[in-house]
């Protein structure tokens, strides 16, 4: 893939990110501070197993992208957060196609697994020093800001902790979100 293609795509999936970040605190405010009876809560909640499929086949296929096909290897750090995006798909397939909205107890623990090791990853990335990084430049590393967009605020890392972020927020909504009659 030649750079002015990975520069697009690197666009394409920073923007994705921001609006996915705005919806998704949009949603956890609505839901933990705002009115008890809303639209937008409604629509995550009876949509939340395809936002779900949606969001994590999406994090999945475009990890494998950046890996496979641009050929930017995975730091162990992104090797851990993959392992718990990948089973996600499956989890919110399988649940779409038993119409079974009970998965939170199977989803959750993974995306707070997930979403931990994102800001542990973000932190070092955007905070630590040179020397203090759990995954340095030697080698495979996400540290090298392969991607750096928007003034350096999406990267590898900021799309890991947004897709986590994302599927947190629906799933939360999801189940927390008591509708009123």
């Amino acid at each position: 893939m030649n750079p002015v293609n990975i520069h697009y795509l690197n666009i394409f999936l920073g923007s994705g990110a921001i609006l996915l970040q705005i919806f998704s605190v949009f949603a956890l405010f609505i839901l933990f501070l705002g009115p008890k009876k809303n639209a937008y809560l409604d629509f995550l909640d009876k949509h939340y197993l395809t936002l779900g499929f949606v969001i994590s086949l999406s994090a999945s296929l475009f990890s494998m992208v950046y890996s496979e096909i641009v050929g930017f290897l995975p730091c162990y750090l992104c090797w851990y957060q993959r392992i718990f995006m990948f089973s996600l798909p499956f989890i919110f397939g399988a649940a779409i196609w038993h119409k079974d909205r009970k998965i939170v107890k199977y989803t959750l623990p993974l995306i707070a697994v997930g979403f931990i090791v994102s800001i542990y990853q973000n932190f070092f990335y955007y905070f630590g020093e040179g020397s203090a990084l759990p995954c340095d430049a030697s080698g495979v590393s996400c540290y090298q800001q392969l991607v750096s967009e928007f003034g350096g605020y999406i990267s590898i890392p900021m799309l890991s902790l947004t897709s986590f972020l994302a599927l947190a927020a629906v799933v939360l909504a999801a189940h927390f979100y008591k509708k009123e009659d």
